[in-house]
């Protein structure tokens, strides 16, 4: 039998049926061979990348604790929430509880969005000058990762750092006043704390989108201006000048996440008549519509860095 005829097989009709060739079975099984190969590899790819996202999140928070601003602002807050309980509610009792609380808001609406500004406004920005953010993406992992792993490293030594400052007031006040008012105090620094959070998430954006530290820290500046002082005038303006309803009221609130630490840490006690509570109530909100709201401002921002960091020049 010739080589041909090895090759062929007789057709029914009388035609013939090309059987593949051992050269053309070799090339199959090396396509299947490279195709299993680049599978694996791109699981291996996608392996790392799933995990990448914590494992920029703890470098970050490395990175954060090492730096040292953690322990300063544990510090910061810890001479806030002392000097605030202290002076407070030390020479006369329980009554005096809902001020000590009330102060906390009133300074917290400058002192909370200042520091997680402070902390925030370099997260990108300042890696891409550093030269560490390139190194970062680099390996096999997407851009939105990287902003979203720095945010969420940095978001929880910043939350830490607070927590820890907030516990010599409620030790004070556990002394002054006893275990009843934990809870309240515990109320209004986790609403601190999602404050912070909130504000760390806009530095991200601004950080993202800022060519400069320079650019994020003047940027930065005015947000916290913005949130602080000029927000509540320019939305009280408006209001009294054109005669708003209680609506407007209510997107004033939720588009400030100042305004909602404000409104959540009031809401604890009875500082005004008949409750802060009746004040949400005459706006159309809700304790957990605030809540809400000042969880969509840890999100969302976040959310517009991690797409707009693919407009970037690296």
């Amino acid at each position: 039998m010739s080589e041909d005829d090895s090759s062929t097989d007789p057709a029914p009709d009388g035609g013939v049926v090309a059987v593949d060739a051992p050269a053309t079975r070799l090339h199959d099984g090396g396509t299947e061979m490279e195709t299993a190969t680049d599978a694996a590899d791109r699981s291996a790819l996608e392996g790392l990348a799933d995990s990448s996202l914590l494992t920029i999140a703890r470098r970050e928070y490395r990175l954060a604790v090492r730096s040292r601003w953690a322990l300063g602002v544990a510090l910061l807050f810890g001479l806030f929430t002392t000097a605030v309980v202290q002076f407070g509610a030390s020479s006369v009792g329980p009554g005096r509880f809902d001020a000590v609380i009330a102060t906390i808001a009133e300074l917290g609406v400058y002192l909370v969005p200042l520091t997680a500004l402070a902390v925030g406004y370099d997260a990108i920005v300042g890696a891409d000058e550093r030269g560490s953010l390139e190194l970062m993406l680099a390996l096999p992992v997407t851009k939105g990762r990287v902003v979203v792993g720095t945010a969420i490293g940095r978001a929880a030594v910043l939350s830490g750092a607070m927590l820890l400052g907030f516990v010599p007031g409620a030790l004070l006040t556990v002394r002054y006043i006893g275990l009843a008012s934990v809870g309240q105090y515990a109320a209004v620094a986790l609403v601190a704390v999602l404050t912070a959070c909130a504000m760390l998430g806009v530095a991200v954006l601004i950080s993202t989108v800022a060519r400069t530290k320079t650019h994020a820290l003047g940027a930065t500046l005015a947000i916290w201006l913005w949130v602080a002082l000029l927000h509540d005038l320019v939305a009280l303006g408006a209001v009294a000048g054109f005669d708003l309803g209680s609506g407007a009221i209510a997107v004033a609130i939720l588009l400030n996440p100042v305004d909602c630490f404000r409104v959540l840490a009031l809401s604890q006690v009875d500082v005004v008549a008949g409750g802060f509570g009746s004040v949400l109530t005459q706006a159309g909100l809700t304790t957990p519509m605030v809540a809400a709201g000042l969880v969509a401002w840890v999100v969302v921002p976040v959310g517009v860095a991690a797409k707009l960091i693919q407009r970037r020049r690296l």
